[in-house]
């Protein structure tokens, strides 16, 4: 048996994908925070932490599956940790069971702090988790997406952190779950190809590429005008107008995505971790609109 060192499980759980999960839940309580909610910050930081450890579990899940239904193989992008042969699958499995454990130790764990509504926040995620591949396999996997990483998160930060389910926090929810459902989106429109073989039927290919091009552009460049629709009309304040920055990368992806009718897969082969990187910048940006906010009031 191959003897793993850290950074072969640092690879197999692929951490530059973590923004998707960890910014919703900063963004969350930076919000919170401006709208002069009294924060358990403990909280806050246990559920940042465990939704981290349930994205590691997501990811090793959805690549072990993707392996076993011959979706990923040789010639397709993205991590080899099972095609390149640096693990076998029954260890990607095992790790994936093993975190997906701990995370929901860890949040039986919280909930037992807070309330038994986390009990159903829990199960949808795990419920999610759990199910990806197969929606994913159905053009679903966007809408999964949207709700594992924008809704769900979004309200169990606010109800760990406060004691209520605040949907007010959905206002910032939808900007920062577009630029994650992007992620995914920017994948499957590379894998449009690959994924044909597979016999599966993802949202990019249901589309079609040309449209699935202009899907990707609104989930990037929307965000931004829904942050300054909302700091007009007094949903955001005007500090929220400080992400406008993160605008040139997401330009710079636009960009990168309208070369694919050209230069085909290879053209945007890491689009998915430029989104990332964008998704990272953007909420920071937007989470540190609302602390500037709150201190300059």
């Amino acid at each position: 048996m191959k003897k793993h060192v850290l950074k072969d499980w640092l690879v197999a759980v692929r951490p530059w994908s973590f923004p998707a999960s960890a910014m919703p839940v900063a963004v969350t309580l930076a919000y919170l925070y401006w709208m002069q909610q009294d924060v358990n910050w403990t909280n806050g930081v246990w559920a940042l932490l465990n939704i981290i450890v349930f994205h590691a579990a997501g990811n090793t899940w959805s690549d072990y599956f993707d392996y076993k239904h011959h979706v990923d193989r040789e010639d397709t992008h993205g991590v080899r940790t099972l095609t390149g042969g640096l693990f076998r699958p029954q260890e990607i499995f095992r790790l994936s069971l093993s975190l997906l454990v701990v995370a929901l130790i860890a949040g039986v764990g919280l909930m037992l702090r807070t309330g038994l509504p986390l009990l159903y926040i829990g199960i949808g995620g795990a419920a999610c988790t759990l199910l990806y591949p197969a929606l994913k396999y159905r053009a679903l996997g966007d809408v999964v997406i949207f709700v594992a990483y924008a809704l769900l998160p979004m309200l169990g930060t606010a109800y760990v952190a406060t004691g209520t389910m605040d949907w007010s926090t959905m206002w910032a929810g939808v900007p920062v779950g577009l630029i994650t459902v992007a992620i995914l989106h920017a994948n499957n429109t590379r894998d449009i190809e690959t994924d044909v073989r597979a016999d599966i039927r993802t949202l990019a290919m249901t589309v079609g590429a040309r449209t699935s091009m202009l899907v990707y552009y609104l989930e990037v460049l929307l965000p931004f005008v829904w942050i300054i629709g909302c700091a007009a009309t007094g949903v955001f304040p005007w500090w929220s107008l400080l992400v406008l920055p993160a605008l040139i990368p997401a330009v710079g992806n636009v960009r990168l995505m309208a070369s694919y009718s050209m230069c085909g897969m290879e053209g945007i082969s890491r689009l998915d971790e430029l989104t990332a990187k964008l998704q990272l910048l953007f909420s920071l940006l937007f989470a540190l609109s609302f602390v500037l906010a709150r201190v300059f009031s």
